[in-house]
Formats: C-alpha cells, structure tokens, sequence
C-alpha cells in the first residue's frame, strides 16, 4: 500500500471523509518538509512530509496552529491531520490560495489582536517544538530574562560549541540578559518565527501566519524577528502600534532577539552567521 493510500485511508478514518483518488502537486514549502497540495473534486488539501521519527514536529505545530486560530485573531491554516504512515509524518492542513501581496496594515493589526488576546500566566509552552529544524525547548518559568537566557540564546550557544562555534564573550553575556530583559512583560502567545517567508494573504487580501514556533513568551520577539530578513512594509507595523503599542526599550532588546535567530542560522547553515552573531553580542554588551 502506497504513502498515500495509508494517509487517505488515516483521513477517512478520523473525518469520514474519503479522498482517494487525488492528484498530488508538489509545491514549495520550505526547505525543510516536502510539500503537496492535493487535489481532489471534493476538496483541496495541503499535506507537509518528513521523515517518520520528525512526526512529533507537526503534532507541535498543528498544537500552535489551533491555540493561535483559538484566539480568534488573526488567521491560520487549520490543521486536520497528523500522524504518520510507513515511510513518512504527514501534517494534513487547510488548504488556502495565498499571494504575497494584501493589507499589510491590517495583518499589523491582526498580530496586535493575537497579542491583546492570548494571554497566559506563565512564559513557556505545553511541549518543546523546533525552530526551523532546531529543536526548541520551553520549560515554564516566572522569569522572562531566566527563560530566554536558558531556553534560548544558551541552548543555541550549547548547540554552536557542539558544531565548532566560537564566542568567546558568551557567557558575559548570558550573565547579563536577565538584566537586560527585567521589562515584565505579559507572557503572551507569540507566533515564534514570524520572518515574511511565514505570513502572506489569501486571494481576499486576508492576512494569513503559518509554521508557528510558538510559546507564551514576549509579544516583542515576533516584532523583532518581522524585521530580519527583509523587514515587512511600514505599514504593518503602522498597524500594530495603532492598535497596541510597544514598550520603551524594544529598540534595544529587540538586538537580543535577532541574537537568537542568528545563532539558530548558524547552527543550521553555519558560514557568516557566526560573524553576525559575533558582531550582535557586542552590541548588546
């Protein structure tokens, strides 16, 4: 029995609905998962593919994509499925049309929306989950500076030493951040990985995040990280603060943030990043 089989007859099973028969268009989704849409005349679907033991990688982000479509604030594609079958995991998602092109003022203030909204007690998250293809973990804290000195940036400084990373002023650093990060920020369900490769428009021009990292952590990483690679247009950050605000202080812990990113960079594709990161902790001390 193919892959294919085994996932359609998964799907029956949990939905009742069959949709042998299709047709499977590769499609690009990243540089992670293989990616498909499939066509079927009942209904279209987006499946992701991995090997079988990344199976609990969609189960974490199909958990994200229900808390943030949970919130009622800005959409996502749901999930409808996953699992795994003989020779793969699969993540069966909603499948919706997008265009890069849409309001990009209103997708600032839908952001804004998630962030007044999902709210929690607590910084961390129900599972560990991955960035990119990095695990990440989210043990719960009380402490925003403790979470994101341990959970973050020195689980990405463990990882670069692993691969031959040098940083010598590493743990100055690390001494410092719950300092520099003592703003008390409301934990806040937070898309996690929220650079433009993650956010588009459905043919409506409605705004549209997806391939969540997510936690309740501070509403700024995901205004910080909007702004790596590429930045998105003024408008939507128009948006955002129109509609909440940020705090003093973001421009210079926003630098912390893109720390976190960088060295993940690294630890995936190695190469300049390490320069980058080099270059951010000095600024940050």
């Amino acid at each position: 029995m193919s892959r294919w089989q085994q996932l359609w007859d998964q799907f029956a099973a949990a939905t009742g609905r069959r949709l042998h028969g299709g047709k499977a268009l590769a499609v690009g989704g990243g540089s992670i998962n293989t990616t498909y849409v499939w066509q079927h005349p009942e209904q279209t679907l987006f499946v992701k593919l991995n090997r079988p033991e990344r199976q609990a990688m969609f189960a974490a982000e199909a958990n994200a994509l229900r808390a943030i479509a949970k919130v009622q604030a800005i959409r996502v594609p749901l999930p409808l499925l996953w699992g795994v079958v003989e020779d793969a995991s699969f993540l069966v998602l909603e499948y919706l049309p997008l265009t890069s092109t849409g309001d990009w003022r209103q997708m600032g203030v839908e952001l804004a929306q998630l962030h007044l909204k999902g709210t929690g007690d607590r910084y961390g998250w129900s599972e560990n989950n991955t960035i990119g293809a990095t695990p990440q973990i989210n043990p719960w804290s009380d402490n925003w500076g403790e979470f994101f000195r341990d959970a973050r940036l020195r689980y990405q400084f463990d990882l670069a030493q692993r691969r031959g990373g040098h940083f010598p002023k590493a743990e100055k650093l690390l001494a410092a951040i719950p300092e520099l990060l003592n703003h008390q920020p409301t934990p806040t369900l937070v898309h996690g990985d929220l650079w433009s490769g993650n956010a588009a428009f459905c043919r409506t021009g409605e705004p549209v995040i997806f391939d969540p990292a997510s936690y309740y952590g501070d509403r700024e990483v995901d205004l910080a990280m909007s702004e790596l690679f590429g930045g998105f247009p003024a408008a939507f950050y128009e948006g955002y603060n129109a509609t909440y605000p940020l705090g003093a202080g973001y421009q210079q812990r926003k630098t912390i943030y893109h720390l976190y990113h960088i060295l993940n960079h690294f630890n995936l594709f190695g190469g300049s990043y390490q320069t980058q990161a080099q270059y951010m902790i000095e600024q940050i001390l």
